[in-house]
């Protein structure tokens, strides 16, 4: 029996010894805290957005533009308070009052006189201060049996099974000292001097651990409390609140909706091609050895002119050719001999006048013709061939080398204007396009192409649809793989929105952010279409009116 009363007893003071110790804290870390937002004010009209935040007794007030959500700098804020008027002072894009009179708990009416330009408003708005309330102080000596028990709740809370929570630990506890009271009370009834001495000290020893709770409880309430702070993060129902100095530096717009009527569009994926009118190639006709123009080879990036000579090729001639010259080269000699002979004779018998005029200017002119003939042939390995630049622009390729032979044909030089390309669209659906269109370039700005024509689709393939690019400057590179977004004559009514405006949800749908309330941002799920290379169609899951987060709503969708 007293080895029961024994352990009952231990268990009762290894539970009073870590409420003793509840309120210390032995990780180092911080006692938990309540995190709570600041008191402000929220005002909105046309053109402004307002919201004053507390800061004991000061107030920082927040102005933005009503449509766009983009701080308005350079204002002039006049705020009648309790006190008085007071100006504002603008400190970057923030401005701040000095506000004694918000220490004090209560309800205060505010009005702001806004000027900004010549944009003048009135806006009202109501600042809560709400009353601190304190922990009650405990007296050194213990604690209230309430407040015992609910020490002990949450104490006992934290260190029992999930399966035994089910209990009240602190009515364990009392039920238990009971227990050992009533013990203590039956072994002197039956004069167990020695069970009833072991009773009295355990609750003795129970009583003054009791006794050290309170005293180091005391203290360690006076720590707990809530802290002020303005946090951005995520609220159960998936809305996020984001106070105006998170949006600053996440810097957040919006725009807001409103509907029109928008032609459809399509994409169609495309290649950079250059301007078929602007671009040529350097072929050589006879193939040969490519010898280098005076100056050498161009290179690749230059800039060359049309009629540059850009290379030389020296023909190459085979065996059966060799054979075949030195023949007629033996022909020609031949009947130019003959020839010299005759011009001879014809000469002498026209001097003795038998012979006319005539017919020795015959025979000169016939001489004359097989000796160029036959210089001609020696010529040959010497006449190289010129190649010369179709076009101005720009080397894009250059397969020139000293002393190579080039076929018949071959490619030598590629010349490109860079400030003239296209871009050359596949259509799979047939449908036909309006004349705009437009693509994206490497930093997503949006391109603007115009139609210049499209062909047929040959054995039923892509329909092929070419575009000219307005304004190059060197932001498409040729062979770059594009997505043109091209208008189609059909048209659509929806919300006009940019594409970054559109982001993707956890569960895969396509959501924007929708700025409910001055510093609260609810996400929407959407139905979109194409519009052009920036840009889409909301056509279905929000109204006009709203305003949707245009930058910065992927930052939104991290937080939590």
């Amino acid at each position: 029996m007293i080895r029961t009363f024994i352990a009952i007893a231990f268990v009762l003071l290894s539970a009073s010894h870590a409420l003793s110790h509840a309120g210390e804290d032995h990780s180092g870390k911080a006692t938990a805290i309540t995190v709570q937002t600041a008191p402000r004010a929220f005002a909105t009209s046309q053109l402004f957005e307002l919201v004053a935040v507390s800061n004991g007794r000061a107030l920082s007030i927040y102005l933005d533009s009503y449509t766009t959500n983009a701080p308005v700098n350079g204002a002039s804020i006049t705020v009648e308070t309790p006190v008085g008027p007071v100006d504002a002072v603008a400190e970057g894009d923030i401005y701040r009052i000095d506000a004694p009179w918000a220490a004090a708990p209560g309800d205060y009416e505010l009005l702001f006189t806004v000027t900004s330009g010549t944009d003048i408003d009135f806006l009202t708005a109501k600042l809560s201060i709400p009353t601190v309330v304190e922990a009650p102080a405990v007296a050194p000596g213990g604690l209230t049996g309430f407040a015992l028990a609910q020490k002990v709740r949450n104490v006992v809370a934290i260190t029992i099974p999930d399966r035994l929570k089910q209990f009240d630990p602190a009515l364990v506890i009392m039920g238990g000292l009971g227990f050992l009271g009533g013990a203590f009370v039956m072994a002197l009834m039956r004069r167990r001097v020695l069970a009833a001495s072991a009773m009295a000290l355990l609750l003795i020893g129970v009583i003054g651990t009791s006794v050290a709770m309170a005293e180091t409880a005391a203290p360690n309430s006076a720590q707990s409390g809530a802290v002020v702070r303005d946090v951005a993060q995520r609220m159960p129902d998936g809305r996020v609140f984001a106070p105006k100095s998170t949006q600053r530096i996440l810097a957040i717009l919006t725009i807001q909706a409103v509907e029109a009527e928008h032609r459809r569009s399509i994409e169609l994926p495309g290649r950079v091609i250059p301007d078929p009118n602007a671009s040529g190639f350097v072929q050589t006709a006879i193939g040969g050895r490519l010898l280098p123009p005076p100056g050498g080879f161009p290179n690749v990036g230059s800039k060359v002119k049309a009629g540059q000579l850009m290379a030389l090729v020296e023909p190459n001639i085979a065996a059966a050719d060799q054979s075949s010259i030195r023949l007629s080269k033996a022909d020609f000699d031949q009947q130019i001999a003959l020839t010299e002979r005759q011009v001879e004779r014809f000469r002498t018998l026209a001097k003795s006048g038998s012979l006319s005029r005539t017919q020795l200017e015959e025979a000169e002119l016939k001489l004359k013709g097989l000796l160029e003939s036959r210089a001609s042939l020696d010529a040959v390995r010497m006449e190289a061939e010129q190649l010369i630049a179709p076009v101005s622009g720009v080397l894009s390729k250059a397969e020139a080398r000293p002393g190579l032979i080039a076929a018949t044909n071959t490619e030598i030089f590629h010349i490109i204007d860079p400030a003239r390309i296209w871009v050359e669209a596949l259509s799979f659906s047939g449908v036909p396009v309006s004349g705009n269109a437009s693509t994206n370039d490497q930093s997503g700005k949006a391109v603007n192409l115009s139609f210049t024509g499209a062909g047929l689709a040959e054995d039923g393939q892509a329909q092929p649809v070419h575009f000219k690019i307005e304004d190059a400057s060197g932001r498409l590179r040729i062979g770059e793989r594009v997505i043109v977004v091209a208008q189609t004559e059909a048209i659509t009514k929806g919300i006009a929105a940019p594409r970054q405006a559109v982001i993707r949800g956890a569960n895969g749908e396509d959501i924007v952010f929708v700025h409910s309330a001055p510093e609260l941002f609810e996400p929407r799920a959407v139905r979109t279409e194409p519009l052009d290379g920036e840009g889409v169609i909301i056509v279905a899951g929000i109204a006009v009116g709203d305003r949707l987060v245009t930058q910065g709503a992927e930052l939104l969708n991290q937080l939590r």
